[in-house]
């Protein structure tokens, strides 16, 4: 068989093949690699957890915003790049959907580069920007300045996995991340135990990891790109005028994705304000462990979504309205099933999952095991949540989607964190995540039957 026939054979046929069937295909190995992406810094957490402790755990867990902050930002000109793009070849335009990707890239790595110029020149003024304490300054700046160099490939992959998932190869999409987390686990072992280097291991470890799930992506460009290959983009003042028009276009789209990602690092920065006022040290520990697992859950609704996102936008494209919202309802069924699933791991788990970062008899692990149950209560709004937003964001409608992202991430959530310590006590903290995203999934299903009402009138 040739390489032609072969394309043709293990191509995906998003106009025509069965709904269920072609969310399946993308499902797993999306899953897959959103989890293999969140396992980076997770198995950072267990192994510096045992080789440095709670603190380095903590020192950790102050950094993640950045990680949150430029996977969010490729999240969100990913996922723009891949609604227009999808768009565009729906409508047979092959050529403006491979200027679209390659504006993707260019985007993301001039960002890249000057925040990790910065953070590199004044790493100390960044720590204290994430909010550390004096004590433990040294380890954040420590972790910065040994991760911060792979910035660069931490964007290039969340926008390679949305363009190769297009691209019709969702199992090398999946490759690239699962890469990367089997390159940090053999790496962080290596680095913080038998060669003790702690948190500068795990900083190096993590870099690396990148560097190479990013070079899995630019070999597939390089030699296994079917459609979406990069273009040679005009250096002229009109072109840059339409880059410039066309990337700001596919990041309001995408908006809502970063907005998501966002919402994870408002969670970890209010978080820790808060814990570490009515909790202490350990208190931050606690949600420190927490918060290694939260982008988990965050990346079950995103790989729902994503899913998802290929088929709605295509159809869409085509005029074919049914197979879209066919493609939604699938998607919210499976957040449900997920958010079920991951609620009763952590109700039912606790110990299990704690005893994975530190020892379980410490104060931070005995709070993080009393708090997981209630922390997880609000996991299934939160997946359907993700599916919801992702799917206005899918069919370009860019002010729903922004406005969920907005509620969930910061108008509801910042809030719950001032007033439910307050009616509740220490438990009123952990639940704070979980009163944000039932409002968030209130106001969506009002949305939704508001459009449901003028529809019949």
């Amino acid at each position: 068989m040739n390489k032609t026939a072969k394309l043709e054979k293990d191509s995906i046929d998003l106009g025509r093949e069965h709904v269920f069937k072609l969310f399946r295909k993308y499902f797993i190995p999306t899953l897959m690699g959103m989890l293999s992406m969140s396992a980076v810094t997770a198995i950072d957490g267990v192994c510096v957890g045992h080789g440095v402790g709670s603190d380095g755990i903590a020192a950790i867990n102050i950094c993640v915003p950045i990680y949150m902050l430029f996977t969010g930002i490729g999240l969100m000109v990913g996922a723009g790049c891949s609604v227009v793009s999808s768009i565009h070849l729906s409508r047979g335009k092959v050529k403006a959907a491979r200027i679209n990707v390659t504006q993707a890239f260019c985007l993301v790595t001039l960002l890249a580069v000057v925040a990790t110029a910065l953070m590199m020149a004044f790493p100390w003024h960044t720590a204290r920007l994430l909010g550390s304490s004096e004590h433990l300054a040294p380890m954040v700046v420590e972790y910065l300045v040994w991760f911060v160099p792979a910035l660069v490939f931490e964007v290039w992959i969340p926008v390679a996995l949305f363009v190769i998932r297009l691209d019709g190869a969702p199992k090398v999409a999946m490759w690239c991340s699962l890469v990367t987390a089997l390159v940090n686990t053999v790496l962080d072992i290596i680095f913080v135990f038998p060669l003790g280097w702690g948190l500068m291991g795990a900083a190096f470890a993590s870099a690396l990891s990148l560097f190479v799930g990013g070079m899995v992506a630019v070999f597939y460009f390089c030699f296994s790109v079917r459609t979406l290959r990069l273009q040679r983009i005009k250096m002229s003042v009109r072109s840059l005028r339409y880059s410039l028009r066309n990337l700001g276009y596919q990041c309001r789209i995408g908006l809502s994705a970063l907005l998501g990602e966002c919402t994870m690092a408002v969670l970890a920065l209010v978080g820790n304000i808060v814990f570490l006022h009515y909790m202490g040290d350990d208190g931050v520990g606690a949600f420190g462990i927490a918060c290694y697992y939260t982008p988990f859950v965050f990346m079950v609704g995103n790989a729902i979504a994503q899913s998802a996102q290929p088929i709605i936008s295509y159809n869409t494209g085509l005029r074919l309205y049914d197979r879209s919202r066919a493609a939604l309802r699938i998607s919210l069924a499976v957040a449900v099933v997920c958010g079920i699933v991951v609620m009763s791991v952590f109700i039912f788990c606790p110990r299990l999952l704690v005893g994975l970062f530190v020892d379980t008899g410490g104060r931070a692990a005995q709070m993080a095991i009393s708090g997981f149950p209630l922390f997880s209560l609000g996991f299934i709004f939160f997946i359907v949540n993700i599916a919801a937003i992702g799917y206005f964001q899918s069919v370009e409608r860019i002010l729903p989607s922004t406005v969920f992202s907005l509620l969930r991430g910061v108008v509801f959530l910042v809030p719950s964190f001032i007033l439910m310590p307050r009616l509740l006590g220490d438990k009123g903290i952990w639940l704070a995540l979980t009163v944000s995203e039932v409002l968030t999934t209130a106001c969506i299903v009002g949305f939704y039957l508001l459009k449901v009402k003028k529809v019949k009138k």
